[in-house]
């Protein structure tokens, strides 16, 4: 029976792949045949994870808001067949009154110039290949802003229409272009929430599941998104948040 999940053969780039979601999908993406190249600009936590993985992992160093960054990595390789735009950042937590034009700055260029650009050029190079599969790490953020949190919500759901956008032009190239949306998850980026025993409250309130989700259950989803069970996907957004936005 054809195994739908197969990725035999198929060559994963996966940006933030030194934070903990990455390495979950890589993990994932090997598990079922795949190999996986981590990139980050902190290039000694992409180096510790592609390590930790194994043979099937590498990692180069990379900014992401830097398209010459970006250009040197991918022209290394003759074929990316998954793109997963994993990396971003929130440098700002307070009233959208008290925002500066630093944080502005950082956030747009991490969180959609950065996924822009790779998107770009990974895609030329799955266009000469027959096709691929580019998924945009964005956030229930950006569905409904969360509070104090309005620069990061406003990139999250930039990501989103920037998702179908590719998807409507690139699908005559085989380029399936879709969105993972995770609610609250267990990592360091949301550790000014979760560390937080008054705001967990509230939040956990807010979680029919009652709880915040493990890096490693954001994986399911996207290893469904990468593989030819959703070979007939794209343009579409995938929330995986507790029921949040039930």
């Amino acid at each position: 029976m054809n195994n739908l999940f197969d990725l035999t053969g198929k060559t994963a780039l996966i940006t933030g792949g030194g934070g903990l979601l990455g390495p979950k999908h890589a993990e994932a993406i090997v598990e079922y045949g795949g190999k996986v190249i981590l990139t980050d600009w902190h290039e000694d936590r992409a180096k510790e994870k592609a390590e930790r993985i194994g043979e099937n992992a590498t990692y180069h160093y990379m900014d992401v808001t830097d398209k010459e960054s970006i250009e040197a990595v991918v022209e290394q390789y003759d074929k990316i067949d998954i793109l997963i735009n994993n990396a971003a950042t929130n440098p700002f937590y307070g009233s959208v009154l008290a925002a500066d034009e630093q944080a502005w700055d950082k956030t747009l260029n991490v969180n959609l110039k950065g996924p822009f650009f790779m998107s770009q050029h990974a895609a030329k190079l799955m266009r000469e290949n027959g096709g691929g599969s580019i998924v945009n790490v964005s956030s229930i953020n950006g569905r409904i802003p969360m509070h104090k949190q309005s620069i990061y919500s406003i990139t999250k759901a930039g990501l989103i229409s920037m998702t179908q956008a590719f998807a409507k032009e690139l699908g005559l190239e085989n380029i399936r272009v879709n969105a993972l949306l995770p609610g609250l998850t267990d990592t360091k980026f949301a550790s000014a929430l979760t560390q937080n025993e008054e705001l967990m409250k509230n939040v956990l309130q807010q979680i029919p599941l009652g709880r915040i989700a493990q890096p490693s259950e954001m994986s399911g989803m996207m290893l469904f998104l990468v593989s030819d069970a959703a070979s007939y996907v794209t343009g579409s957004t995938f929330t995986v948040d507790g029921g949040v936005l039930a």
